[in-house]
């Protein structure tokens, strides 16, 4: 191995991409595009829910009931109906996800035996927002309910006992529970994935469609020369766009970081060694960087976004999918990802998605380096 040939192949490898338009528009603006728009598209907080109401009993009582939905952030009052058929049209047509009925009666009904109930219709094609919403409109109609549970008792002179048993929640390391903490981290690996692959798997496919791969061969530089020297400004590149990447999250996604920046440093130093040689490994397979690009983005684009864990827990997955998550070098680096920034954690507390990741990028280091053959065929 000669330092030497590694930086001329390096250099070379710089100019093309300088005098290549589209390497640089995706070295440029890739990242922080797919970073913006993941960072404001994916969000998993279901807010301002639009809810229509229908109020049969038009009283002081339901009217504080339908305040208290309008007072909240997780609904939006879009409709007040005049009918049930209004109300259900206006389901049909999508104007609103949740309806609230409130029957006629309700206020007597509370005010003689301390009883009511409400309807709550739900557009369940979107099943996880009609869960989500059941779950705030039931909060709602609780605490309300208690409240009126405590001044009809306080009416009636009714001492009220204690619960013997309270709940107060703590959550830790992401104490507002904003969606946009888990899955910042997630976006940024599954960005340095697609670009570090997609970049990469353009590099030998490259010198056979220009037809320079006959000079590549005929020079006296050997194999692991000429994939260090290919890789070494798309690894620099990497670190840079990672760091990019990462204090976007914080400074702009406002994505709180824990962990220290020199252990983010190494692990995505790992993650790229992997993306970079999977890249170079496809680029030495397919010749045609049109068909190197589509394979890379298939084996870097889905499993990070489907199978890593960053949109779906995989534990709730199938146990065969659960065992294929176990080759994926995403599932690794978007946990390492969480515990950086949301833990704080050390690298001892990471040890397992860290070996594992050492593991995978090795293997891959040996695969792409075995694939290539200085010969043409």
């Amino acid at each position: 191995m000669s330092w030497r040939r590694i930086l001329a192949m390096a250099r070379k490898e710089m100019i093309q991409i300088v005098r290549d338009p589209r390497s640089l528009m995706i070295v440029i603006l890739m990242p922080l595009i797919q970073l913006l728009i993941y960072g404001y598209a994916v969000n998993l907080d279901v807010k301002h829910v639009p809810l229509c109401v229908y109020d049969r009993d038009a009283t002081q009582t339901s009217q504080d009931l339908l305040k208290r939905f309008q007072a909240t952030d997780y609904f939006r009052i879009v409709r007040v109906a005049d009918s049930y058929t209004d109300l259900v049209r206006q389901i049909d047509f999508g104007a609103c996800s949740v309806a609230l009925v409130v029957p006629p009666q309700f206020a007597e009904k509370l005010r003689a035996d301390g009883q009511g109930s409400v309807q709550l219709l739900m557009d369940a094609s979107d099943s996880n927002t009609a869960t989500i919403g059941m779950g705030y409109a039931q909060s709602i109609v609780q605490s309300y309910s208690s409240a009126l549970q405590v001044a009809w008792l306080d009416r009636r002179g009714i001492s009220r006992a204690e619960p013997s048993v309270t709940f107060q929640p703590r959550t830790w390391f992401n104490e507002n529970l904003e969606s946009m903490a888990n899955l910042v981290p997630g976006i940024v690996a599954m960005v340095m994935a697609v670009v570090g692959a997609f970049l990469t798997s353009l590099t030998i496919a490259r010198e056979w469609e220009r037809g320079t791969m006959e000079q590549l061969v005929s020079t006296p530089i050997g194999k692991l020369d000429i994939q260090i020297g290919k890789l070494a400004p798309y690894f620099l590149i990497g670190i840079i766009d990672t760091a990019v990447c990462a204090i976007t999250a914080v400074w702009w996604f406002d994505v709180p970081f824990h962990g220290s920046w020199l252990v983010l440093f190494v692990c995505s130093v790992e993650f790229l060694v992997v993306v970079l040689s999977l890249g170079y490994y496809i680029s030495v397979t397919f010749k045609s960087q049109v068909g190197a690009m589509q394979i890379a983005m298939l084996v870097t684009f889905l499993p990070t976004f489907l199978l890593s864990g960053f949109i779906f827990p995989i534990d709730q997955m199938p146990r065969v999918v659960q065992w294929i998550t176990l080759i994926l070098p995403g599932r690794y680096y978007v946990a390492i990802l969480r515990d950086i920034f949301l833990k704080g954690s050390e690298f001892h507390l990471m040890a397992p998605q860290i070996i594992a990741l050492g593991v995978i990028a090795a293997a891959l280091v040996a695969l792409s380096t075995r694939a290539f053959h200085k010969r043409l065929e």
